[in-house]
């Protein structure tokens, strides 16, 4: 018998105003897919780590390091869109088991990478290892906010995205205690040691410092890999209509959505300030407070501990505040932390940066989620544009550098992700809006 709306159980007026995260039975592939946020957290901050070593054992400059953040972001950019196409023919699950699979390879090529002592080689191993992540992330991000209830896609997302900086701080952590070896040379020590003929064999042994770690994750993704294909995956909304339907979206409609485009730019600013501040906190710890670089390396752990802790938090604010303005405070308070950081280099600036993750923490699956809304047939599409758009860390990061070398002042650099974190702020408060798409000026 249906119950008529004025006579409505206080269940079941619950259940339509605050519906659950989580559909039933959707339990194990939501897990699996949810641990591969924390999967690609790892090498994407286990780059801000070998920013720093690269610099030692290769003896490159502060640009050139930031080249690594290059050839990563490039594989996330050349790559989405092929993830969206296969996934599109083949659905989620299969794209998600090609990403682990070229995550895993790039993982191993650093074996050969560190014996022949290239710097080109890592950089193209780092490139295979974003391919694969590209994958993940085009196929993770939209299945997860399509797996139950659109009013709570949000949530859901900051959800599964808050295990990402579990990813971020494991990666730092493991970085900082088996890569860095806390051996800093003066020039006089490194004279010495080239006159004693010994100083390649340091640096030899600083660059095969990297290996161990990368092969022990590769492995863990190639397991992973095989219990994504043996488990069952439900087919979320998009994938369980039919084939005619799912293939009648068009790239160009994309762009007739005002808030889509937009938050495409959105994203492209937000990575840019993320991976730009992280690349080089190190960095800027040391520049100001003269910390040797293992105790620099336990500042950027902390921050992305602090990131963490705010993925959780924006995760239960979501339920009493609406997403878009919470990520528009947030964004205000950043413009705020980094323009402190760049004014008062030192103690004050360092902890101003570092309380910058916990703010930015929720604008990533944010700025996803309110993107991909309304894109309907398109989503799948829509996902990678807004995934490509994380070559904003391949801008960005080398622009940091280009700034310090230029100035040769960390503080300076910082106003970078201030500027991005403007607009941020902008698609948070009115670039995220709905509006009706723009008509289509040629026919269908």
């Amino acid at each position: 018998m249906e119950i008529p709306s004025s006579l409505e159980t206080p269940t079941g007026k619950s259940a339509r105003e605050h519906p659950p995260m989580l559909a039933p039975g959707n339990t194990l592939p939501f897990v699996l897919v949810t641990a591969l946020f924390l999967f690609w957290g790892i090498p994407n901050n286990l780059n801000d780590i070998l920013i720093k070593q690269f610099m030692k054992s290769f003896e490159i400059s502060r640009l050139q390091a930031g080249f690594i953040q290059s050839a990563f972001y490039m594989g996330y950019f050349l790559l989405s869109m092929p993830a969206a196409l296969l996934m599109r023919r083949h659905g989620y699950k299969a794209g998600l088991v090609v990403g682990l699979l070229l995550y895993g390879t790039g993982t191993y090529l650093f074996w050969p990478a560190a014996h022949i002592r290239e710097y080109g080689f890592f950089l193209f191993a780092l490139f295979v290892i974003a391919s694969g992540l590209a994958f993940l992330e085009t196929g993770a991000n939209p299945f997860v906010a399509q797996l139950g209830d659109p009013r709570t896609s949000e949530r859901r997302l900051n959800f599964s995205q808050a295990f990402n900086p579990l990813g971020a701080v494991t990666g730092v952590l493991v970085g900082t205690v088996f890569i860095f070896s806390g051996i800093e040379l003066t020039p006089a020590e490194i004279e010495a040691m080239k006159a004693a003929g010994t100083y390649d064999a340091y640096l030899e042994h600083e660059t095969m410092r990297v290996v161990t770690p990368y092969l022990v994750l590769g492995t863990v993704m190639f397991v992973w890999a095989l219990l994504i294909l043996l488990t069952r995956f439900p087919k979320v909304a998009e994938e369980a209509e039919p084939d005619q339907a799912r293939h009648k979206g068009r790239f160009r409609d994309l762009f007739h959505h005002r808030h889509f485009v937009l938050g495409v730019i959105a994203q492209c600013f937000y990575v840019g300030a993320q991976v730009g501040t992280w690349s080089y906190y190190i960095q800027y710890v040391q520049d100001y407070t003269g910390l040797p670089e293992k105790s620099a390396g336990y500042f950027l752990t902390g921050t992305l501990v602090a990131f963490g802790v705010g993925r959780f938090t924006a995760t239960w604010l979501m339920k009493y505040v609406q997403p878009s303005i919470l990520m528009g405070i947030y964004g205000a308070i950043n413009i705020g932390l980094i323009a402190v950081a760049a004014a008062f280099p030192g103690w004050v600036g360092v902890w101003a940066v570092f309380f910058t993750s916990f703010f930015m923490s929720l604008m990533f699956p944010t700025i996803f989620a309110l993107g991909i809304k309304e894109l309907g047939p398109n989503t799948k599409l829509g996902g990678s544009l807004i995934v490509m758009a994380i070559i904003g860390g391949a801008i960005f990061t080398p622009l940091m550098g280009l700034v310090f070398e230029l100035t040769r002042s960390m503080a300076l650099a910082m106003l970078i992700p201030g500027v991005c974190y403007v607009f941020v702020t902008y698609y948070a408060f009115e670039g995220s809006k709905i509006r009706p798409p723009r008509p289509s000026l040629r026919p269908a």
